[in-house]
């Protein structure tokens, strides 16, 4: 699916989540554009207008590079 389609459908359809559920709505939209190899980059230009996608994705990024860290300190650890 392009990151155009998703923005698309993303319009469409937040209209009808509640407010208080956009965020989480936004996470899960974020994640499975990550998992069907959307690029973080593309996400972020297409989404600009989109505070609650441009937030998830911020989030999203942040968790990654955090369990990257951890991977590389537990392999440190392992080296010794």
């Amino acid at each position: 699916m392009s990151v155009e389609l998703a923005k698309e459908i993303w319009n469409e359809l937040k209209r009808h989540v509640n407010v208080v559920d956009r965020d989480e709505a936004a996470e899960t939209l974020v994640s499975v554009l990550i998992d069907n190899d959307c690029d973080a980059d593309d996400i972020k230009s297409v989404f600009k207008s989109d505070s609650a996608v441009k937030a998830a994705l911020a989030h999203y990024l942040k968790d990654h590079q955090d369990e990257e860290e951890d991977e590389e300190d537990d392999e440190e650890d392992e080296d010794y």
